[in-house]
């Protein structure tokens, strides 16, 4: 069976964030230079597309971060879409499709509208057959973003696209830049990869115009990071929320969030799978075994056996999984254990949800306005 002990941490991932042990110190001090490379080859790119990014006419509302790992992003672009749809505006979600065949071919493509769903996990990817489950609204992938830009312009008239993951994305410019930071993870030890779990510098924050503290379940209470390039940046707080379970076939049912002393078999292919744990055991659940795959994981029919037979063997109510894994487990027969996904939601503090909708409908109108310009 190709998964881990989640509770074993990738040895990367324990370098990123403990003090480095004297047997290390060689392989830090390579790691480090090849840091040092990295970030120079970062800033060389960053002044590339400083001048020479494409403009859409459509206003682009990235969701980005700035570390590897799950940030909550995908969570918080769906929210943010959702909440200007509810408002009346016409959003269309871009997504660069990591895993799927077509973004590997350099295709942009259509993943869904309106409710219908035009691709399988294996041809965009996870995250976006995902989200179409839970946003009515145009989903295409491109891994040139542009490209996906011109495909949902041409599929409908549209108020504003929203970029998954698009913090890096540099060659397309945007009206907003939304920065995710993991509460509890913070930056770890600061430095970029492959020393540590940056994807650029920390002093990439001005490049934000607003940052998002997100506190994920299952953690202690959070601490502020502190972002030294962030004066003046407005913040937000967000939660990351245990919202409801999902059963499929026949299309996405909500069943009651009621895990208190079930035991269940977790199984996920996140790049942090503890978190999930933490996450299901916040919920008073018993973690009877905990299956954690390699992120984005595509699960083959020994995973399923192993699968069935970890959830027999632990005696288990049932399978949980996240809804990104759920795409690509529910083709999966039926097995005697039920099958679940566990779905966060997004809440932001009292008063950011307000602040939030002003600033990304500003941004909009100000673009629209110097269109008609």
């Amino acid at each position: 069976m190709n998964a881990r002990d989640a509770g074993r941490r990738p040895f990367m991932e324990r370098l990123w964030r403990t003090p480095i042990p004297p047997p290390l110190v060689p392989l830090w001090g390579a790691l480090a230079a090849a840091s040092f490379a990295y970030e120079s080859a970062l800033a060389a790119r960053a002044r590339f597309w400083k001048t020479r990014s494409a403009r859409s006419a459509i206003p682009i509302l990235s969701v980005g971060n700035l570390t590897v790992g799950g940030n909550g992003k995908t969570p918080f672009a769906l929210y943010l879409g959702n909440l200007l749809r509810a408002r009346g505006w016409r959003i269309a979600i871009l997504s660069r499709g990591f895993g799927g065949r077509l973004s590997r071919r350099g295709r942009a493509a259509m993943v869904a509208d309106g409710g219908r769903i035009f691709a399988s996990a294996a041809e965009a990817g996870d995250e976006p057959v995902m989200m179409a489950h839970r946003f009515a609204g145009p989903i295409a992938i491109a891994r040139r973003r542009i490209d996906g830009v011109r495909l949902l312009a041409a599929h409908g008239a549209l108020d504003a696209i929203i970029l998954d993951d698009g913090f890096q994305h540099l060659g397309l410019a945007r009206e907003l830049d939304l920065v995710l930071i993991d509460e509890s993870r913070g930056f770890g030890n600061g430095w970029v990869l492959p020393a540590g779990p940056m994807r650029e510098p920390a002093g990439a924050l001005v490049r934000a115009d607003a940052i998002v503290y997100v506190q994920r379940p299952g953690e202690a209470p959070a601490r502020r990071v502190p972002a030294p390039a962030s004066h003046g940046i407005p913040a937000f707080h967000a939660r990351l929320c245990p919202r409801a379970l999902i059963q499929s076939g026949g299309g996405w049912r909500e069943a009651p969030l009621n895990l208190a002393g079930r035991r269940v078999v977790a199984v996920s292919g996140l790049a942090d799978p503890d978190g999930f744990r933490r996450t299901l055991e916040a919920e008073g659940a018993i973690v009877a075994a905990n299956l954690a795959f390699p992120d984005h994981h595509e699960y083959s029919d020994a995973d399923w056996s192993a699968i069935a037979n970890a959830a027999r063997d632990a005696r288990a109510d049932a399978v949980i999984v996240t809804t990104k894994d759920l795409v690509k487990i529910e083709r999966f027969a039926a097995a005697p254990t039920p099958l679940y996904a566990l779905e966060l939601g997004v809440a932001l503090e009292p008063g950011d949800e307000a602040r939030l909708l002003a600033l990304a409908e500003a941004r909009m109108r100000g673009k629209c306005a110097a269109h008609q310009d």
